[in-house]
């Protein structure tokens, strides 16, 4: 048998870190529907030509797969298949397929692994969660939405012990009204190498605008816009101060505006307009977000998205939408070190046995126990009570119940952190509160 080698990029956890990512999970999901997200689940696989449609070279991050035995026999009639690389291109080809089904504007929520063929680093995998929300509408999306979503990233966050975070916003539409105005005609790129400033510094930016074709001067103002970050609607005073005007850049500068104005009104302190944030990829026609973890700006963005208006479109009709995902993985991989749970099991009770003549008996306590809710075990062998507490000990499970017998009277239950025991019913004993379930703690 060959030597099991661990493969790089695609994250594994035991039962502990297991447990911390469920959590996170679980309040993602409860949060998004308490917003009136329904959850929806698409296919892993898309067409390459799709993916690769895109822009930001994904073809580069494509995983493709096929059926051996197709490759093997040279089947050229199987389809080109690739792992999708983010959750917004299978859910816009989701809206075309299921539009005459779904009820607009449609409210989604989806929680499934994504794949990208990058280099694994510190936070980057090649296998991650991603949880997106998005709301999508027929023909024109409202602006308010673009102020809504956010808001629900930041209640949602504000629930998970992950310590202060700052949601970063700008609009797409002041870059690019920006560049029209001081003469720069290739967005895409300018764009592309503007989103770069965090990661090389506005020196080397600077650079490789001169080297796309920009001149020293617009490359200069295309630095000092980037270089606007409030957290409130000062932004657009500097934005004027600039100098420069186009009807694209004034639109979008009253657009960020107004989703400044609703962060301020409903999650003060939590959003920022950061005029640097472009995002890569080329769908993004409106906001667009980057959430960082306060002290760890180098770790990058956990959570971003934005508007597009013609990603969903059939030719005729165009179902325009705005999302936000946040990097469930990426995120954890960040502050699991500094997260535990309260023990590696959801069992709250193990329940044990004098002899394996009692295994019957112990059952039905276990039975008993989880018809309330309360998740038990049975002991897997009848051994010496105290090397069956030392089991529940290693488990992490807080309580042993001890069944009763004809001539030592009922069952009693034990807490084996404080040595206190006492007689007990499987029909109506409850545990505290905080051990009914494994905790998160910090």
């Amino acid at each position: 048998m060959s030597k099991v080698r661990p493969i790089s990029g695609f994250p594994e956890w035991l039962p502990s870190e297991r447990i911390v990512e469920q959590h996170f999970l679980d309040v993602i999901r409860e949060t998004f529907e308490l917003h009136g997200f329904a959850s929806i689940q698409t296919r892993a696989v898309e067409p390459i030509e799709r993916l690769t449609s895109l822009g930001e070279d994904t073809d580069k991050e494509i995983y493709a797969i096929s059926r051996l035995a197709a490759e093997s026999a040279g089947d050229s009639r199987e389809p080109r298949l690739g792992l999708h690389f983010d959750l917004t291109v299978p859910f816009a080809r989701y809206v075309l397929e299921n539009a005459g089904k779904l009820t607009f504007p449609f409210r989604r929520y989806q929680i499934q692994p994504v794949w990208r063929g990058e280099r694994p680093q510190d936070g980057r995998y090649r296998e991650f969660i991603q949880c997106d929300i998005d709301i999508v509408d027929v023909g024109e999306l409202a602006p308010h939405y673009e102020a809504e979503l956010p808001l629900v990233l930041a209640d949602a966050f504000s629930k998970l012990p992950i310590g202060p975070f700052r949601i970063q916003v700008n609009n797409r539409k002041i870059p690019e009204g920006f560049y029209l105005g001081i003469g720069l005609t290739d967005i895409k790129t300018t764009l592309r190498v503007v989103d770069k400033l965090d990661k090389i510094g506005p020196d080397k930016v600077s650079e490789l605008l001169v080297a796309a074709g920009a001149t020293a001067a617009q490359a200069k103002a295309a630095l000092a816009l980037a270089e606007i970050s409030t957290p409130d609607e000062s932004f657009v005073e500097r934005v004027n101060a600039l100098g420069v005007e186009h009807e694209t850049l004034t639109q979008g500068v009253a657009e960020l505006a107004a989703v400044i104005r609703a962060g301020a009104e409903h999650a003060s302190g939590l959003m920022v307009a950061d005029l640097k944030v472009a995002r890569g990829l080329d769908y993004y026609t409106g906001t667009v977000y980057e959430t960082q973890l306060v002290g760890h700006e180098a770790y990058g963005s956990i959570c971003s998205g934005g508007r597009y208006d013609a990603l969903a479109s059939d030719g005729r009709t165009s179902y325009p939408g705005v999302g936000i995902s946040i990097g469930l993985s990426r995120l954890l991989a960040k502050i699991m070190p500094t997260l535990s749970a309260t023990r590696s099991t959801p069992s709250c009770v193990l329940v044990a046995l004098a002899d394996e003549t009692d295994r019957a008996r112990g059952m039905a306590v276990a039975a008993a126990l989880r018809r309330r809710g309360i998740a038990c075990e049975v002991a897997p062998v009848a051994a010496r009570f105290g090397k069956q507490i030392k089991f529940a000990e290693r488990r992490g499970i807080p309580f042993v119940w001890f069944p009763g017998t004809d001539d030592q009277g009922g069952d009693s239950v034990k807490d084996i952190r404080s040595g206190a025991q006492a007689p007990a019913e499987a029909s109506s004993w409850m545990p505290p509160a905080d051990d009914l379930r494994a905790r998160v703690t910090t």
